[in-house]
């Protein structure tokens, strides 16, 4: 089969030729749509199931709403595992199911689980289920703050009703949860000694505000061959006009609302709140949806913000990048491209001086970018995103993409150089067809074993495998595909480029294989009679580095430098919000004192339409820092010595995306 390759691209030179230079342009196109994302996609398929029981404590939130709706769901077809979290008026279900599995369907499954919950459940409960994101899905934090003309409540209402609603009909965009600010109101507060006065009951009050803010219809008459539909008009636009509303008659004299109850515009009550730079703020959570490529899809995020900003008051202020997912990604693909360049540039000299021949270095460097293009089209075509994993498989395999087509050049060229001194020297393509085949068995073997090296690392399961096996499938892929230039294009090109070169009529090596082919010779000369001295210092040197392991430190991935940090404030349980806030602000401006922090963004508790059950005593404060500033563990230490003077608070300093997998694998948003 291999010797049936060769002769195929041997005979049919101009179509490899024109082939390879196809994959080249296409490859390129390709390559720059296929979505960038920082990791794999680690989230088994989950449906989150977000339950509101308004004035419930978590005893009773667990009791009469978590346990019907798990009840329901255990030991449903491809349930893995079933996580939950009640809190104060809400109950938080994931339903995580087998990789694998449509998540459409586990959708569909979990839907029709719910209807026999629903008789289960106290009245007013309505499960939902969130939308498909993934925990690595928060690609944005975006704060909103207001000035001196526009209040909290009126930043929040814009993030509700204006940015909110223009974020989700970006493609990709799963979810937009804004936190802070309060959700506005009306409210009707009613004073029990004026009910008492009048013999009016809280219930009328309640219909009465209840019937007075709906329209209805009257169906429709005909005139004069033509329809005319009836609405009565009953929705209200001000909290004035529910207080115009009458309640009861009282010997003909109308009772209204606003006899009985103040009526006015007020916040919803908050479990959560939020600020910028120590000021009153809005945050914004942009979450996508799997598969989407984060850094087009922020760049599409940011075009919207910008085009909303004309749109709203002078004095509201957007902080678009309080976490920024894109510039991590951005940093690290950058840090791989360094590495594939640099990386390339060391074999390109290396050919140079080994060979010291331009046009036998062109040859092999031909394998790198469509290796590279190759594995681009199966990535590509197994729905794989470019990611740290990916991209650090083709770093480690950079230098092993000119292996197969470097030994093949060189053997072409030396028998190349033989057959110019025979008397009747053979035919070119002759020649490069049996020095190709002559070393291709070698080439074969040697490629197989390095790639079983790697397949152990396919067996891995669970989220070990969903993120080590990627960068697993890029390195053989490239491996193999540098294989497949070497069987095809190298030899073609080693007939079009080298039969007519000058250097074939030169007999001797470049200088630094001679040099090397010395040292080589006497190294040789001196280790073959001593076989038990050589084989004693290599056990040693096993023994030595076998004995190090236990001593080698041990974590999930290297840590990682993100540019940012992320720090969880812990209170007392119990605490209240006002309280959290405080606390809150005040490690704020310990953390501004810090001269290498940008910008700061805190959230305390949980937004309104959060999936994360978190306490008001709970605050997360991300922290932007500059890329050019201190050594990174000077700055935590600063940090770390800041926040040490909150009392009676529990400080974790992490970093965002550490954060995510931290979650990812414990299931808690704590670190591991």
């Amino acid at each position: 089969m291999i010797d049936a390759i060769l002769r195929f691209a041997l005979k049919n030179r101009l179509l490899v030729v024109v082939a390879a230079i196809l994959l080249l342009i296409y490859g390129g196109i390709v390559i720059q749509k296929m979505p960038v994302d920082v990791f794999p996609d680690l989230n088994r398929p989950t449906v989150t199931i977000m339950s509101e029981a308004a004035g419930l404590a978590p005893e009773e939130v667990e009791t009469l709403v978590t346990l019907p709706i798990e009840t329901v769901l255990n030991g449903a077809p491809g349930v893995q595992r079933l996580r939950s979290t009640s809190g104060v008026g809400l109950s938080v279900v994931y339903v995580e199911f087998d990789w694998g599995t449509d998540i459409y369907r586990d959708r569909q499954l979990v839907s029709e689980k719910l209807q026999l919950a629903a008789s289960r459940l106290p009245t007013g409960v309505s499960p939902v289920m969130g939308p498909i994101s993934s925990i690595m899905g928060e690609i944005m934090l975006i704060g909103m703050t207001g000035g001196e003309h526009t209040s909290p409540m009126e930043v929040r209402t814009l993030a509700d009703w204006v940015v909110r609603p223009r974020l989700l009909t970006i493609p990709g965009v799963a979810q937009v949860v804004p936190i802070g600010g309060g959700v506005k109101q009306v409210q009707v507060q009613v004073w029990p000694d004026k009910l008492r006065q009048f013999g009016i009951t809280l219930q009328q009050v309640e219909q009465a505000v209840g019937a007075s803010n709906q329209n209805t219809t009257g169906g429709f008459v005909e005139r004069q061959s033509q329809e005319y539909l009836i609405r009565n008009i009953g929705r209200t636009d001000s909290p004035a006009q529910i207080g115009d509303t009458v309640v009861s008659y009282q010997g003909g004299v109308p009772i209204r609302v606003r006899q009985v109850a103040d009526v006015g515009y007020g916040i919803q009550v908050k479990r959560g709140d939020a600020s910028v730079m120590a000021r009153p703020a809005v945050i914004i959570s942009v979450q996508k949806q799997p598969g989407t490529d984060t850094i087009a899809l922020t760049e599409q995020v940011e075009k919207a913000l910008a085009e909303l900003k004309v749109a709203m008051p002078a004095d509201v202020t957007l902080h678009p990048h309080l976490f920024r997912q894109a510039t991590f990604i951005e940093a690290a693909v950058s840090n791989v491209e360094e590495a594939l360049r640099d990386g390339a540039i060391l074999v390109t000299v290396v050919l140079i001086l080994f060979l010291m021949n331009l046009r036998t270095t062109v040859i092999t460097l031909t394998a790198i970018p469509l290796s590279l293009v190759l594995t681009a089209f199966f990535l590509h075509w197994q729905g794989i995103s470019i990611n740290t994993m990916t991209l650090g498989g083709l770093a480690v395999a950079i230098g092993e993409l000119v292996d197969d087509a470097i030994v093949d050049v060189e053997n072409i060229f030396r028998r190349l150089k033989e057959n110019a001194r025979l008397g009747y020297p053979k035919s070119a393509l002759q020649v490069v067809y049996e020095a190709s085949r002559e070393i291709r068995n070698s080439i074969v073997f040697a490629t197989i074993v390095v790639v079983l090296v790697f397949v152990p690392l396919f067996a891995m399961g669970g989220i070990e495998g969903r993120l080590f096996t990627p960068l697993g499938i890029a390195y053989v892929t490239a491996i193999l595909s540098s294989l497949l230039v070497s069987l095809t294009l190298t030899p073609v090109l080693c007939f079009y480029l080298l039969p007519k070169a000058k250097v074939i009529a030169h007999e001797a090596d470049s200088w630094l294989v001679q040099r090397l082919k010395g040292w080589d010779a006497r190294a040789v000369r001196y280790l073959i009679p001593r076989p038990k001295r050589v084989l004693t210092v290599a056990l040693v040197l096993v023994a030595l580095a076998a004995a190090t392991v236990p001593f080698m430190g041990r974590s999930f991935l290297p840590p990682f430098n993100e540019g940012t940090a992320t720090i969880n404030l812990l209170s007392v349980p119990g605490t209240s919000l006002s309280e959290s806030n405080k606390v809150g602000t005040l490690a704020e401006r310990l953390l501004m004192q810090v001269p290498d922090v940008v910008s700061v963004g805190r959230r305390t508790g949980r937004a309104e339409l959060d999936e994360h059950a978190e306490g008001v005593h709970y605050t997360e404060i991300d922290v932007d820092l500059k890329p050019d500033g201190r050594p990174r563990e000077v700055v935590l230490t600063d940090i770390r010595r800041q926040l040490a003077k909150l009392p009676g608070v529990v400080v974790n300093i992490g970093q965002p995306i550490s954060h995510r997998l931290d979650h990812l694998l414990s299931g808690v948003r704590a670190q591991v």
